[in-house]
């Protein structure tokens, strides 16, 4: 069996992630005490006992995402000796979760991640004006045929394809009347259903070319090492290697699209059999069973799920 490790993006989190991993193992609590030290909050009293509304901003959500992952990863290392840079072929992780993943390809430390998503977090939110931005998921209709009804839909404004998750998911993103249009338009062409989502950061589209800028200024003073294992990353769905490359794709990740579908594809191509989603929620288990029916799928949030994991992978 070849796998490979995946890592969550923002949408995933909720209230009390992480927090029977966080109150059984030291691991666990380190990781929680690194990432609140790094950034001067307490994360595990934002993610435990906070409010929705608070997690849910961006710049908490993704620093607060990318713990809950490490900390999965750092109590099946420490606990139970599985490391997942030996076991494991690749990794990946959906837009934020690609920090995770390079964090975990001890690429990053996870000082540096928490620091890097902060200020990612909060570069995006000063981009574009609230209100202004959207994102919608369009659900049956295939990339193809959606990348022209987004051209058509644009005009004069912004209106791309953000995340490409699977053949019946994909999400755009824009001007919230241009988005606005797409929705209809995809509609009377056939898609089975468009959701505007709870967000007013118009994420992966050329208007975070602003974010992009700070976040190129920012990551000059991140040290990014050779990745220990193989990293895929978004913007070109393959593995990357050189520290320099990785950080030009982290910085064009903010305009460009997450390649999703291509990403697992990459990997099934290249010999993973089993993919295992590390962190918060089942996401992109769900995203990736209908990428590749074939693959053995896997999910690890939970002390439940990591017994599990243990007791499959032992």
């Amino acid at each position: 069996m070849t796998t490979a490790f995946v890592f969550p993006g923002q949408g995933s989190q909720v209230i009390g992630m992480g927090k029977d991993l966080y109150d059984n193992f030291k691991s666990a609590k380190d990781i929680f005490d690194e990432t609140s030290d790094a950034l001067d909050i307490n994360f595990a009293k934002m993610i435990f006992d906070g409010d929705a509304d608070t997690l849910n901003k961006t710049e908490n959500a993704q620093p607060a995402l990318m713990c809950v992952s490490m900390a999965v990863v750092n109590v099946l290392k420490k606990e139970f000796g599985y490391d997942i840079t030996v076991k494991g072929s690749y990794l990946a992780g959906h837009s934020l979760g690609e920090y995770s993943a390079l964090c975990a390809a001890r690429a990053l430390s996870v000082r540096d991640t928490a620091k890097l998503l902060r200020f990612r977090g909060e570069a995006m939110s000063r981009a574009v004006p609230a209100g202004i931005g959207s994102m919608a998921a369009v659900l049956g209709m295939k990339a193809a045929v959606l990348s022209d009804v987004v051209k058509e839909a644009a005009g004069s404004e912004i209106c791309v394809i953000a995340n490409d998750n699977c053949d019946s998911q994909i999400v755009i993103s824009g001007a919230k009347t241009a988005v606005g249009r797409a929705m209809e338009l995809a509609k009377a062409k056939g898609a089975k259903r468009c959701v505007e989502l709870a967000v007013s950061v118009p994420s992966h589209s050329p208007m975070m070319a602003k974010a992009a800028d700070e976040m190129a200024a920012f990551l000059a003073n991140i040290e990014i090492k050779t990745p220990v294992i193989k990293v895929v990353q978004n913007v070109n769905a393959t593995s990357v290697s050189d520290p320099k490359e990785i950080k030009d794709n982290l910085i064009k990740q903010l305009t460009g699209q997450v390649r999703w579908r291509e990403s697992v594809i990459y990997m099934a191509d290249n010999g993973v059999d089993a993919v295992c989603e590390l962190g918060a929620g089942k996401v992109l288990t769900g995203i990736n069973r209908k990428i590749d029916s074939g693959l053995r799928l896997s999910a690890v949030g939970t002390l439940a799920d990591v017994d599990e994991f243990i007791k499959n992978n032992s």
